[in-house]
């Protein structure tokens, strides 16, 4: 099992982790602060972009929006008429106070399961050094692994891996997100990698409302009954940040569902977010780590051992805690039109929808090709969308939207 740990508080700092299945190293960047005239001049510069940022999103919307009315319970109208959809089309005030302890443990997985019935196997499927040429095959199902408790505190040991919060038309709901690097921002990044079903509802609607991210939720791995009494920076020990801007993939909005797997393929998303509390660091200086995005990731048959976490909700968990999985990923393909997607061997439900796919690359480094997207009824393994150019298209339009470029 993996550990990916942040840093002690002070200037700079080499993370090391030791696993049995891969080694994640991580280098973070100072987040304390300590006497830096700079970090303590950002508040209020952050805080003017980000309202500015904020009217502009308002301006460009297609019809009249009140943010009062909206932050009062407005947002809770799903009309279809004002249900944004379109990439670009997106607007998340911060309400503050939303995500106490209690709403957070009210929200439910977005469930994702697959019938295994509609997979077609190849037995004798071909290995391709190109991950392109696989499009098509689909690799013999993978033996249940079972997903065990990630080591407490998170702070130390998944620092940069928390829960994603929204409401749906059906209430609050839960999925599983990573902090990654920003190509615009070196050291300073806001953005969170998660899946597309966790902020968009796919083809048969829009944007989800209220999305949040909670970097180590549940730091001390307390049970489900304790969280709710629990202090709250026990349970959101780097506060809760709010999305500014999300996008993803074109394919995920034009053919997702609830049901079955269409648009598992593209179900891919990158949230950048601000901080509830209008502190000045950025959430990469905050949590002390961030992971990069490899979008060219080899063929199943050269990617090694990956390890795949998340906050699994649905029985027979809880949502309380953080899992992982270690497995060997084989090839898997719903559309043959599309590049294949991977699965391996887990046991995480719902709530770990988003949860990042890790493996030490060449370099010797963490790195994040996949999400969780969809599992069967059975929860023996979780599959993931292989990012490709129309992933990388999703991080690199919601840096350029929120760092100007």
């Amino acid at each position: 099992m993996s550990s990916i740990r942040r840093q002690r508080p002070r200037r700079r700092a080499a993370l090391a982790a030791t696993a049995m299945a891969a080694c994640l190293a991580l280098t973070a960047t100072a987040c304390n602060g300590d006497g830096d005239s700079e970090a303590e001049a950002r508040p209020t510069e952050e805080a003017t972009a980000g309202e500015d940022q904020l009217q502009d999103l308002i301006d460009n919307l297609p019809f009249e929006f009140d943010v009062e009315a909206w932050m009062d319970g407005a947002w809770a109208d799903w009309d279809e008429e004002t249900w944004l959809r379109e990439i670009g089309d997106f607007v998340n005030p911060i309400i503050d106070g939303l995500w106490d302890q209690e709403r957070m443990g009210e929200a439910e997985d977005p469930d994702q399961s697959i019938d295994d019935g509609q997979i077609e196997e190849d037995e004798n499927a071909p290995e391709a050094d190109d991950p392109m040429a696989d499009r098509g095959i689909t690799d013999p199902e993978p033996v249940a692994v079972e997903a065990e408790p990630v080591a407490t505190p998170y702070t130390e040991n998944g620092a940069p891996i928390g829960k994603v919060f929204f409401d749906s038309p059906e209430g609050p709901m839960v999925c599983s997100g990573t902090v990654i690097k920003d190509p615009n921002a070196p050291g300073r990044s806001n953005l969170v990698a998660t899946a597309g079903h966790c902020v968009h509802a796919g083809s048969g609607g829009g944007w989800y409302r209220n999305l949040s991210f909670v970097p180590a939720y549940n730091n001390n791995g307390l049970s489900a009954e304790e969280v709710n009494s629990a202090a709250y920076e026990d349970v959101a020990p780097y506060g809760v940040w709010w999305a500014n801007y999300v996008s993803t993939t074109q394919y995920w909005i034009d053919n997702g569902t609830a049901m079955g797997g269409d648009g598992a393929h593209g179900d891919f998303a990158v949230m950048s977010v601000e901080p509830e509390d209008g502190s000045g660091l950025s959430l990469e200086e905050t949590v002390g780590a961030a992971l990069d995005v490899n979008f060219d990731a080899p063929a199943v048959s050269g990617l090694g051992p990956v390890t795949l976490y998340g906050f699994p909700a649905a029985d027979p968990y809880d949502g309380a805690l953080m899992y992982s999985c270690v497995d060997n990923p084989g090839r898997l393909s719903l559309d043959a039109t599309m590049p294949v997607m991977y699965w391996a061997g887990c046991t995480m439900t719902g709530g770990a929808s988003g949860g990042p796919w890790l493996r030490t690359n060449e370099a010797n480094e963490p790195e994040l090709i996949s999400v969780n997207s969809i599992g069967p009824l059975e929860s023996t393994w979780l599959a993931g969308p292989r990012l490709d150019e129309e992933a990388q298209g999703v991080l690199d339009y919601v840096s350029s939207e929120v760092n100007g470029g």
